[in-house]
């Protein structure tokens, strides 16, 4: 089985430590001897700008993050291949892997729409608006005033729709989701769970997970621990529970994971890095038919790709 993961933060470990290697550094939890020793086919790579960078310097941080990309990832091992649409996925050999460069959050274009069409003809396939806080586009989780997009944030999204690329609900104010579904063509989330389970703000509820169904989208299973169990520590149970409760809500072709591996500190136990996606793998096959966690692990991102 393949497995597509829909959000990780190596290129921020990258950049906030020039001296790790991509090739097998033991500081990240996805690097290429982990993509190599699992099933992972598809991995997205966010450029994320941590609240430390001056916000001026915020679009040269994800110029960096990019050229990261390409210099130490996609030059430096070229069996990992960018990914910019589902064609480029089939036509992968089976010693290659993909790479989905992503954006988590708009801090870094500010409200300057020619900044974010750079990033997208720079190969992003998919635009997270915020992070937890507001920004020019909308609010994040975290932004007390809730609002929804703004009026940059509402052209934001056209700009999206034009370039048939992911707009990512993860992180975004519950307005600033409900605007997405309506205003957005490929909207999709990359890293959330379910907040009748846990009551974590970065949570999605109901509501929200079955108009993503009524969508046609897909929402990624997070291994976040503070997402899983309003804990430091969790488990493959806690990941399983989140799968299921999706499933319960019609959602069996609809709901993947985004393992958010190097962005957070919590560990799920047996589960501390890609290389230990295989052991997901065997207790999904425990509940689930072949084709069901087939479905999970690769198809329902591989079949909401929006080019």
């Amino acid at each position: 089985m393949k497995i597509f993961d829909a959000h990780c933060d190596v290129l921020y470990k990258m950049f906030m430590d020039r001296e790790i290697d991509f090739k097998d550094s033991g500081k990240l939890q996805v690097n290429l001897e982990g993509l190599q020793g699992s099933q992972l086919k598809v991995q997205c790579f966010a450029i994320y700008v941590p609240e430390s960078v001056h916000p001026e310097m915020k679009f040269n941080a994800a110029l960096y993050m990019v050229d990261l990309f390409y210099e130490k990832v996609l030059k430096a091992y070229p069996q990992v291949k960018l990914i910019s649409s589902r064609q480029d996925i089939d036509r992968l050999k089976d010693d290659e892997i993909g790479a989905v460069l992503t954006l988590e959050g708009c801090d870094a274009v500010g409200c300057d729409l020619l900044k974010l069409k750079t990033l997208l003809r720079l190969g992003v396939s998919s635009v997270g608006l915020t992070w937890n806080y507001g920004n020019c586009a909308a609010d994040g989780v975290l932004e007390e005033r809730g609002a929804g997009l703004s009026s940059f944030g509402k052209q934001v999204v056209s700009v999206l729709n034009a370039a048939e690329a992911w707009c990512d609900v993860s992180h975004l104010s519950e307005r600033g989701f409900w605007d997405v579904m309506e205003w957005g063509d490929f909207p999709f989330a990359s890293h959330s769970n379910c907040y009748s389970l846990c009551p974590h703000p970065r949570n999605l509820s109901n509501e929200q997970i079955e108009a993503l169904i009524e969508r046609d989208s897909v929402l990624g299973i997070t291994f976040v621990t503070e997402f899983l169990s309003g804990k430091q520590t969790a488990t493959i149970t806690d990941i399983l529970r989140h799968l299921e409760h999706v499933c319960s809500l019609g959602g069996e072709n609809h709901v993947g994971f985004g393992s958010d591996f190097d962005g957070t500190d919590g560990r799920v136990q047996g589960l501390e890095n890609a290389r230990k996606y295989d052991y997901l793998m065997n207790e999904l096959t425990k509940y689930y038919t072949d084709i069901q966690a087939e479905k999970f692990l690769f198809l329902n991102f591989y079949n909401r790709f929006p080019r």
